[in-house]
């Protein structure tokens, strides 16, 4: 009985002792050295989901112009001006406005123009992506919201129309002031024309100003007697928007969507060298040099995709240094401590990446 009686106290305390190394393990599962702190290196997590998406419908609403509209279940709503970001099958990330119509559950419709001396990723929308092509995609996000106002202005150039399209649709059914020019290289390599042209024939709303036709839109006489307090929201090329925000009446409000981030001023690049922290290893970054081919210079696996600060894929942790920001997707939270190291640089002479 005495050996019994040892025998089943052992057996209780051998388990009981289990359940406590158990509790332990969860609480840190390196006991019983330190639990690791959170990982501050690579991306952060971002908040838009991803989602599967089908094309089914490709359509040319122009020269040079696709139409492709993607349906899947449980897609978040959007409001005008919103974007997302297409995963294409090479795993190039493209940003692309929303234009079809918010109210419609399911669907989201986007329009992309060839670009003959692009990267690859408008080819690439072009050939590969017809009718029944499952793809990736993220979003949305509105960084071109429409704003709350008594008036509104828009001017759009070329495939820029896409992100107005929508702001129009809402405010001629609401009966809204507004009006519009229109500019492209030609009539027809111009999206949308005919539907801008019923939407606005109330009150000869829209002008639209072929280059072929009429050569460059008058921006002064366009802009001219624009009511004080009107929002100008204004997409396309950056001579276009920088031309418009150099005649807008300082009464307005001026709210641009760039096709990508926009250029440095004279002299802000300089060179700076970066930290890899982790790596322990100091590159140098010389002026016209992104920190993204610096690093991958020393660290090739480090992942990226757009190059132009919209999708986030380089987006690292900075541990030391002041950043130069010239994205168009961190928040000013994210911002505080991370960058996309594609577009943006260093204020100071030195950055220390967790990398």
């Amino acid at each position: 009985m005495p050996r019994l009686r040892t025998a089943v106290l052992v057996a209780g305390a051998a388990l009981l002792t289990r359940r406590a190394l158990r509790r332990r393990v969860r609480r840190s599962p390196l006991w019983p050295l330190p639990a690791l702190p959170t990982p501050v290196s690579g991306r952060a997590p971002r908040r838009n989901a991803a989602f599967r998406a089908l094309v089914t419908e490709r359509t040319e609403p122009a020269e040079g112009v696709v139409q492709l509209r993607l349906e899947a279940a449980g897609l978040p709503a959007w409001q005008p001006g919103a974007h997302i970001d297409v995963v294409l099958p090479s795993g190039l990330v493209r940003p692309y406005s929303l234009c079809g119509d918010p109210s419609e559950p399911g669907t989201y419709t986007i329009a992309a123009r060839l670009i003959e001396d692009g990267r690859g990723g408008s080819r690439e929308v072009h050939e590969q992506l017809q009718e029944g092509v499952d793809i990736e995609i993220r979003g949305p996000r509105n960084r071109f919201p429409l704003a709350d106002s008594k008036a509104y202005v828009f001017v759009a150039g070329g495939i820029g129309i896409t992100p107005i399209l929508p702001m129009v649709r809402a405010l001629a059914a609401a009966g809204a002031n507004w009006r519009l020019l229109y500019g492209g290289r030609s009539r027809a390599s111009m999206p949308y024309v005919d539907e801008l042209a019923k939407l606005g024939a109330d009150g000869d709303r829209v002008l639209v100003v072929p280059e072929d036709e009429s050569g460059l839109p008058d921006l002064a006489a366009f802009l001219a007697g624009t009511a004080p307090g009107t929002a100008v929201h204004c997409c396309g090329p950056d001579p276009l928007m920088d031309a418009v925000a150099a005649l807008l009446p300082a009464s307005c409000t001026l709210h641009l969507e760039r096709f990508a981030p926009g250029a440095a001023g004279p002299g802000d690049d300089v060179p700076f060298e970066v930290e890899l922290r982790r790596s322990g290893r100091m590159v140098q970054v010389a002026p016209g040099r992104s920190v993204l081919s610096a690093v991958r210079a020393e660290l090739p696996d480090v992942p990226y995709s757009c190059e132009q600060g919209f999708c986030g894929t380089c987006q690292q942790r900075v541990l030391e240094g002041e950043i130069d920001h010239r994205d168009e997707l961190l928040t000013d939270g994210e911002r505080d401590d991370s960058m996309l190291i594609c577009v943006s640089r260093c204020r100071g002479g030195r950055l220390v990446i967790d990398l």
